[in-house]
């Protein structure tokens, strides 16, 4: 096959670059591993990650565009309450970690829509499921990728003028030949205050395989006792303070042991939560941390039960990486078996407020995540390989910390914007929690540019991050933003017979391609305010 731009993998980068290019007018083959396009999102069932002011400005339009239309899906075919019909930012799930929780299947239909038009035209052409294979790189130019048929076998060589990579963790960078960082970097290469002396390139955050469930009381859902339960009761890092198989852990940013609630009976109000980073992470009561429908935003009797996404401190997985290793496959069937294993202790273990254990009436929800074994699709991946940039971002570029400010982070380059802490999960080889407050930031051109490579960008966390500063970058709406430029940055060159390089080093360039930007809705930089 031949196309003007490949797009490797579907997630929320691919998918936006997917929606950028198009609407340049380019003919697309965008190929994805599982049934959902959406990535983190969607196959991996993860609600929106956003920061403070998703709401006003700080993200780009299409992105937007998706958050309205899944709150519109809601308006248009559920049968929401008065009150929460009249919720201008309606949040479906009332949860904590969010100010727009909501199922996964939502976002598949309205991202489905999104490219449907060109589905119709034959702009685009949509491979699933299909994984990387091979690549054949010339010189400095990637001429070809070999996808595979995950069920089949079947094989198909696509030749493309560009050539983005939106895996989850960066496959097509070792099959092209990009040079690439995994894992941790040293603070002997980059200075940064919060890395280890020297380079880990098995040292990466965790993983984590997540699900839905709710409850049903009176009910006796039980699952079958794990294969591996009883390793992980007992398995507890030196430093989590419990058996994971708990409601302990350590805080994420004071690392403080504490034991949250768990209350799948909890008569809340929905319509008083207010999602807030800055306040804090939302984790004290877990029900409603990651509630992704609320039962109170639909009119009375048609939900027995809130929906509720586990991706809990308890299910991630500290035993090995999954990047550049034989034992990836089993790693994460581990992983599967530490989130079988933690629902069947919330069924049979899990301490509730009358002074009994277990919740028997909980159920898994493969049909919300669109499985028939419960979990999600797809493992929540935290951490990808990362390309060796023209520039790379570093902690100095963000950490208040480090910059004695909380004033935006500003590049010449800028072709986008993003904001969260540096965020960072336990770890392969042992680290807790790494948590910087850092300022909004703009993204560099340069981190999207490999240093070799001339027609291949990075479209997703595999950007030119650091394992420090991927922390900040790896959330929904900076995915989005670097797989939607990217897409703008492929259909530019087409367009101008150059490559990213030029448009970098050529002021005229990028000014013409920052204006582009400007003009389809993307922000460059953070407005003049108070308050960061």
């Amino acid at each position: 096959m031949k196309t003007e731009i490949l797009i490797v993998g579907g997630g929320l980068g691919g998918v936006a670059a997917a929606v950028a290019a198009l609407r340049s007018g380019r003919r697309v083959i965008l190929s994805e591993q599982y049934a959902w396009l959406g990535g983190q999102l969607t196959s991996q069932a993860v609600p929106l990650d956003e920061h403070t002011w998703v709401e006003q400005f700080g993200v780009t339009a299409n992105y937007r565009e998706l958050r309205d239309g899944i709150r519109d899906y809601y308006r248009d075919h559920y049968p929401l309450t008065a009150q929460a019909r009249a919720q201008r930012d309606l949040n479906p799930g009332g949860g904590l970690v969010s100010r727009m929780c909501a199922e996964p299947r939502v976002a598949v239909a309205v991202i489905d829509g999104m490219l449907a038009p060109f589905l119709s035209s034959g702009a685009l052409t949509l491979l699933q499921p299909y994984i990387a294979a091979g690549a054949d790189t010339v010189d400095t130019i990637v001429r070809s990728v070999t996808l595979e048929n995950v069920n089949s076998g079947e094989r198909i060589t696509v030749t493309a003028g560009y050539v983005l990579d939106a895996t989850e963790t960066g496959e097509l960078l070792p099959l092209t030949g990009a040079e690439y960082v995994s894992g941790t970097e040293g603070r002997d290469e980059t200075g940064e205050p919060s890395a280890p002396e020297h380079a880990d390139p098995e040292n990466l955050q965790a993983f984590s395989w997540c699900f839905v469930v709710d409850h049903i009381a009176g009910e006796d859902n039980t699952i079958e006792k794990p294969r591996d339960y009883n390793y992980w009761k007992t398995f507890q890092p030196d430093y989590w303070g419990a058996p994971m198989l708990s409601l302990t852990a350590p805080h994420p940013r004071t690392l403080e042991i504490v034991t949250r609630t768990f209350t799948p009976t909890i008569d809340d109000d929905p319509f008083s939560t207010l999602a807030d980073q800055r306040a804090g992470g939302g984790d004290d009561e877990l029900w409603i941390f990651r509630r992704i429908l609320s039962k109170k935003m639909l009119e009375p009797g048609h939900l027995q039960s809130d929906l509720v996404l586990v991706n809990w401190p308890m299910i991630d997985y500290l035993g090995g990486s999954i990047i550049d290793t034989p034992d990836a496959a089993a790693h994460l069937e581990a992983s599967r078996q530490l989130s079988y294993s933690m629902f069947y202790w919330l069924q049979t273990e899990a301490p509730r407020p009358d002074g009994g254990k277990g919740w028997p009436g909980l159920r898994l929800r493969g049909d919300i995540t669109g499985t028939t074994d419960g979990l999600a699709q797809a493992p929540y991946i935290r951490e990808s390989r990362r390309i060796r940039a023209e520039y790379t971002v570093v902690e100095g570029d963000l950490s208040i910390a480090v910059r004695g400010h909380a004033g935006p982070s500003t590049f010449p380059d800028s072709v986008g914007v993003g904001m969260y802490r540096i965020d960072l999960h336990p770890s392969t080889h042992g680290d807790n929690y790494i948590d910087v407050a850092s300022a909004p930031f703009e993204i560099p051109l340069g981190a999207l540019i490999p240093v070799r490579l001339d027609n291949l960008l990075p479209a997703g966390k595999n950007v030119g991050t650091t394992h420090i500063t991927n922390g900040a970058f790896r959330l929904h709406p900076v995915e989005w933003s670097v797989g939607e430029t990217a897409g703008w940055l492929a259909a530019f060159c087409l367009d101008r017979a150059v490559d990213p390089r030029t448009v970098r080093h050529s002021p005229q360039l990028l000014e013409e391609f920052q204006s582009l930007l400007i003009t389809r809705g993307v922000e460059l930089h953070w407005p003049d305010v108070t308050g960061y």
